[in-house]
C-alpha cells in the first residue's frame, strides 16, 4: 500500500499549497477538445499580456508598439507581432522584465541550464513553482506512477561532488517522495555496481535520468550478466532520446522508457504518454511555438523552440526562444488527449567525456563552473584528448578574462577529470551554431 500519496496530498493541503488545485484544473481540462484547450490558453494568455503590460516596464513599452494592447485591452490576433524574447534581451534589460509587485510574489532567482553556452538569471515565484510541480505529478501519474512509490533520481549533483552530501532539506524531501538520489556525474565501474546494488534493494517503480546515464547505465547491463531488478518505466531528459537509444535501455533495463523535455526558464514542456509516440505538450502551464526563420509557426519541420510561461507573473517571459529545435507534430493522440504534440526535439545534448582509468565524467559539472563569469557571452567545452580539456571562450564586449575565474573553473574541471588533466583556455571571435542551428557547448572527440 502506498501510504505516502495520502500523506503528501494532505501535508500538500494542509500548509495552503496550490498544488492540489492545479492538480485538479489540469484534470478538468486534460481530455477536453481542441477548441476548448485554445479558449483556456488564450484567456491565460489575456491575463498575463495584460499584468504584463501594468506592472513590466519592457513590456508596458513593447505591447502596445505591437498592437497588443489598445486603450487597456488585449487583441490576441497580433500576438505573433511581439518579437521573439533573447537570452541578450534578458541581459540587455534586466529589472525591466520584474513586475513592480514581484516582491509579494514569494519570488527565487534560477538560472538557465546554460545549453546554448549562454546562461542568463531570472526571477520565479510560488505560483510557478506549484503549477510546474503539478504539471510533473500528473505526467508521472499519466505513466502509471503516484506520488510515494519509490523513485531512483539518477541525476547530477554538483553539491554532491564538492560537498561530498545532499542538504538537510533534499534528504527530508527524498524521504516524504521515497526518492533515493543518484549521482550521475561521475560513473565508473564501482559507481555503476553501486547503483545496481541500490536498485535491487530499493526496487524502484521509476527512475527520472539524465538519457546519457540511463543510456550508461544500460550498456553495462548488457556487458554483464547480474540480475536488475527491472523498474516499469524511466523518464527520460536532458539529451535527445532517439529510437535507437530507447530501445537498449528498455532491452536492457526490462521497462518501458518515456521521453520528457524541460528546461529551468519554463519548466516542464513536454512528455510521451504511454503511446510512446509524441510528446505532449502542457498548455494549462506552457505556450509553446515552432517557428522556422522567418518567424512563422510550423509544422512537420524543424523550427526554434518559443514558450511563453503562463504563471510566472514576477518575469513574465513572453515568446522566449530557448535556444532549441524541434518538430511539431499536430494536435491529438490516440490516448485521448488533445494537446499540441512535438513529433521530435533536437534538443540540449550533454554528454560524457571520458578518463584514463575508463570511468566516465559527465561535461555538465564543467558547464556549472563555467556559469555566470561576466566576462563570458558563450563557451564551447572541448575534450580532444583524454588528459585535455579545451575551453574555447567568447568574450563580452570591451571585456577581459578574470584570472582568478579561470584558475577556479581549471580547479573545477581537474575536481572532475583528475589532476593530470591539462586545462587550456582558447579566446575565439565567434561561436557559430551547428548545422541543426544549435550550439554544440561541450563535445567529447576521443575514441
Amino acid at each position: 500500500m502506498n501510504w505516502r500519496r495520502p500523506l503528501i496530498h494532505s501535508l500538500l493541503y494542509a500548509s495552503g499549497s496550490r498544488i492540489p488545485r492545479c492538480l485538479k484544473t489540469i484534470r478538468q481540462i486534460e481530455f477536453a477538445s481542441r477548441e476548448r484547450i485554445e479558449e483556456m490558453t488564450n484567456e491565460k494568455l489575456s491575463r498575463l499580456l495584460l499584468h504584463s503590460y501594468n506592472n513590466v516596464p519592457y513590456y508596458h513599452k513593447l505591447l502596445p508598439e505591437c498592437g497588443v494592447v489598445k486603450d487597456g485591452k488585449v487583441i490576441l490576433d497580433n500576438f505573433s507581432r511581439i518579437p521573439v524574447l533573447t537570452k541578450e534581451i534578458i541581459r540587455t534589460q534586466g529589472g525591466n522584465l520584474y513586475s513592480s509587485d514581484y516582491k509579494s510574489r514569494k519570488p527565487y532567482e534560477n538560472t538557465s541550464g546554460g545549453s546554448t553556452g549562454e546562461p542568463v538569471k531570472f526571477i520565479q515565484d510560488k505560483e510557478y513553482d506549484d503549477w510546474n510541480i503539478a504539471t510533473k505529478l500528473y505526467f508521472n501519474t499519466v505513466l502509471g506512477k503516484e506520488p510515494g512509490q519509490p523513485e531512483i533520481k539518477f541525476w547530477g549533483s554538483d553539491r554532491d561532488i564538492l560537498a561530498g552530501n545532499l542538504t538537510v532539506k533534499d534528504r527530508l524531501i527524498n524521504i516524504l517522495y521515497n526518492r533515493r538520489f543518484f549521482n550521475s556525474y561521475r560513473l565508473g565501474e564501482k559507481q555503476i555496481r553501486e547503483l545496481i546494488d541500490l536498485n535491487n534493494k530499493f526496487k524502484p517503480k521509476a527512475y527520472w535520468a539524465y538519457m546519457e546515464s540511463a543510456l550508461e547505465l544500460s550498456n553495462y547491463l548488457s556487458r554483464h550478466d547480474l540480475y536488475f531488478y527491472p523498474p516499469e518505466i524511466v523518464v527520460s531528459t536532458i539529451g535527445p532520446l532517439t529510437d535507437e537509444v530507447k530501445e537498449k535501455i528498455e532491452s536492457n533495463m526490462n521497462c518501458k522508457v518515456y521521453n520528457q523535455y524541460g528546461s529551468r526558464e519554463v519548466g516542464a514542456i513536454s512528455c510521451q504518454c504511454k503511446k510512446q509516440r509524441s510528446m505532449h505538450t502542457f498548455p494549462w502551464w506552457n505556450y509553446v511555438e515552432i517557428l522556422d526563420e522567418g518567424g512563422e509557426a510550423v509544422q512537420n519541420q524543424e523550427g526554434r523552440v518559443v514558450v511563453t510561461t503562463l504563471h510566472n507573473y514576477s518575469m513574465p517571459l513572453i515568446r522566449y526562444d530557448i535556444g532549441d529545435v524541434a518538430v511539431a507534430g499536430g494536435w491529438g493522440c490516440d490516448c485521448g488527449r488533445n494537446s499540441m504534440l512535438l513529433k521530435k526535439v533536437v534538443g540540449r545534448t550533454l554528454g560524457y567525456f571520458k578518463k584514463a582509468d575508463g570511468s566516465l565524467a559527465h561535461s555538465h559539472f564543467i558547464v556549472q563552473a563555467v556559469f555566470f563569469r561576466d566576462w563570458i557571452k558563450r563557451f564551447q567545452i572541448i575534450q580532444d584528448e583524454i588528459d585535455h580539456v579545451l575551453i574555447k571562450v567568447q568574450l563580452n564586449e570591451n571585456a577581459q578574462a578574470d584570472k582568478s575565474d579561470i584558475e577556479d573553473i581549471t580547479r573545477k574541471t581537474k575536481i572532475l577529470m583528475g589532476e593530470s588533466c591539462k586545462v587550456d583556455f582558447d579566446f575565439v571571435d565567434e561561436i557559430r551554431r551547428s548545422a541543426s542551428g544549435k550550439f554544440v557547448y561541450t563535445l567529447c572527440k576521443v575514441k
